[in-house]
């Protein structure tokens, strides 16, 4: 008989509500279940509808550099410029150095999709030319951006970002992997570049823009939950360990929002519980759960993710 059921109550410092952005999210899904909520949520969101023209009165305020306000950070090269330097006809600064990448190409996308800022970049006019519509490919030894055999390598601290605004727009617009590299490519690299506070801050700003926000900068291990493949990163904590309980039970709903959360063994009875906070706080505990029940509820708990 268990005699113990350990679960942990993770507290979210990010800078938006989980608990309100992703209300009605069942995390315990994998696959394709995962990905249709998340899609669904996602469209649902996306209330502002840009077009490609308005991106000057959002993109250089995504793009800032954190370390210079006054400045955007291109991607591929990583050189910080000075904002105003964006190449325009109704620009009348001078010189213009840099304009707007189509991470996803622009040639290949619906018309819709094209002024989306989860896939637009500032970025050198040079380098943005040399990139054109290749697709992604990796680089041997991995290093700084260029053309390589079969495409474009984006550079070692550029190819997450990549990656999470790729598998945003096939969540997003159903947008195939295969015209712009492929999905187990894009993977690897997002478990081996995390997410940045750059990707985050443009997270923040976009969302304001446009009202819907990237799920895989958001949590990259979402990404190992819907496509499988070595695990990224659980930027939320709640996500990576559930292998650990879920033979022994399942706890619902997930996030919990209405301060009540089911806990619903598998099989045997559930006798004592414990409940620790994400700082190995205990915050609860109860002994001798009546009638030797497979089902508890714990009332007045703060919302949040369990696991």
């Amino acid at each position: 008989m268990k005699q113990l059921y350990l679960f942990f109550l993770l507290l979210t410092t990010l800078s938006f509500s989980q608990g309100s952005y992703y209300d009605g999210i069942d995390f315990s899904q994998n696959g394709i279940e995962l990905k249709d909520d998340l899609a669904v949520l996602t469209i649902a969101k996306h209330t502002t509808f840009l077009r490609y023209t308005d991106r000057h009165d959002y993109l250089y305020n995504a793009d800032e550099d954190l370390s210079n306000t006054l400045n955007v950070v291109l991607i591929y090269s990583g050189e910080s410029r000075y904002e105003l330097e964006y190449e325009s006809s109704s620009n009348a600064y001078q010189p213009q150095t840099f304009n707007t990448e189509h991470v996803y190409p622009r040639s290949l996308v619906n018309s819709t999709a094209e002024g989306d800022l989860h896939h637009l970049r500032v970025c050198d006019i040079d380098i943005n030319t040399a990139r054109g519509n290749s697709p992604f490919a990796d680089k041997t030894g991995g290093g700084t951006y260029g053309s390589v055999s079969g495409g474009w390598y984006p550079g070692d601290d550029w190819r997450g970002d990549v990656a999470r605004m790729i598998m945003y727009m096939n969540l997003r617009y159903n947008e195939p992997f295969d015209e712009v590299g492929n999905l187990d490519l894009f993977l690897r690299w997002n478990v081996v570049d995390p997410v940045s506070a750059f990707e985050n801050q443009r997270n923040d700003v976009i969302e304001s823009a446009q009202g819907n926000r990237n799920p895989f900068i958001d949590n990259p291990y979402l990404a190992t939950k819907i496509w499988g493949g070595d695990p990224a990163e659980d930027t939320w904590g709640t996500l990576g360990n559930e292998e650990l309980f879920a033979s022994n039970f399942n706890i619902y709903p997930n996030p919990v929002t209405n301060n009540t959360v089911y806990i619903q063994s598998g099989n045997e009875n559930i006798t004592n519980i414990s409940l620790f906070n994400a700082f190995g706080q205990q915050v609860l505990e109860r002994k001798n759960t009546p009638n030797n029940s497979k089902t508890v509820i714990l009332d007045n708990l703060p919302s949040g993710f369990y696991v």
